[in-house]
């Protein structure tokens, strides 16, 4: 384990992700291994990134930060680096930060690929009498062993669905982020509509796969995403450097195809699909509070 220095722990945010005013990354890097991950790309600077280094001092940073701010608003954990790598079940960082949003009055909208948020349900529920709360689990793939390859060191999707049953029990908003579905590796319609299927018998409220499957690709991270999409997959580097080039957006070939069945099969589950859709939904009891506070 390593540890940096870090001048400020929260950075403002436009609101276009889940609503989020804030983002916050308390570690720096991951040890999931996930072969896509975006945030291997040059322009982020982490060399090294599946070693997790800690941020020294992050609380009391982040304490001071909060303390200052006027306007509350939802803070984004985990856009960067998990927020639940393995290291936080002893360090317990991401937990101490909830425990922050929650005496300042923040709302927070976490992304992670681990079973661990489960084990901080009860400040979430805590967050959520005052603050929208919202928890979304990455699944891009509703195989284990399809997941172990791509995610190799990530818990499997079977425990994140398990999760997710356990979060909605608990009354906090949740749902499945979508993102990315691998053109030639995952795109196939009984793969996207099975996660679907589970979101909705895990009891989430919505699913998001973004406006297309597909994946981002940019300098380094092309570069290892190839490496290690080849090994595995002999003959996917050319594949996909033949299908794409060296664009950044790469489409799936049945993208529209994929999202429309995706989107039916959301509206038939009641899931919602849309990002305005799910972040109105978990704004909406505060603006209600808010007015009614308003009339008093």
């Amino acid at each position: 384990m390593e540890y940096i220095d870090a001048k400020a722990i929260l950075l403002s945010a436009d609101g276009a992700w889940f609503g989020c005013e804030h983002t916050a990354n308390l570690y720096r890097g991951c040890s999931h291994g996930c072969i896509y991950c975006d945030s291997r790309s040059d322009c982020y600077a982490i060399k090294n990134f599946e070693t997790v280094r800690v941020k020294r001092n992050a609380l009391a940073i982040l304490e001071d930060e909060l303390s200052r701010k006027r306007k509350k608003g939802i803070v984004s954990l985990g856009a960067m680096s998990d927020a639940y790598n393995p290291v936080e079940k002893e360090l317990e960082l991401t937990r101490g930060a909830l425990k922050l949003f929650d005496r300042y009055g923040f709302g927070v909208s976490i992304e992670t690929k681990s079973d661990l948020v489960v084990r901080d349900t009860d400040i979430l529920r805590s967050i959520a009498t005052h603050s929208p709360v919202n928890v979304k689990l990455t699944v891009t793939s509703p195989y284990d062993e399809l997941s172990k390859k791509l995610e190799p060191k990530a818990p499997v999707p079977k425990r994140r669905f398990a999760a997710l049953e356990s979060l909605a029990k608990a009354d906090v908003y949740c749902g499945v982020l979508m993102t990315p579905v691998l053109p030639f590796i995952e795109d196939d319609s009984a793969a996207v509509l099975t996660i679907v299927e589970k979101a909705a018998d895990a009891g989430c409220r919505y699913a998001y796969a973004g406006m297309k499957m597909g994946v981002t690709l940019r300098d380094s991270q092309r570069v290892h995403f190839l490496t290690k999409a080849d090994k595995l997959f002999p003959g996917m580097k050319d594949r996909y450097c033949a299908a794409f080039g060296d664009d950044y957006f790469c489409p799936s070939p049945q993208a529209d195809e994929l999202y429309k069945a995706f989107a039916d099969a959301c509206r038939r589950r009641g899931l919602l699909y849309t990002m305005s859709e799910i972040v109105a939904e978990n704004k909406r009891p505060y603006d209600t509070m808010q007015i009614s506070l308003f009339d008093l």
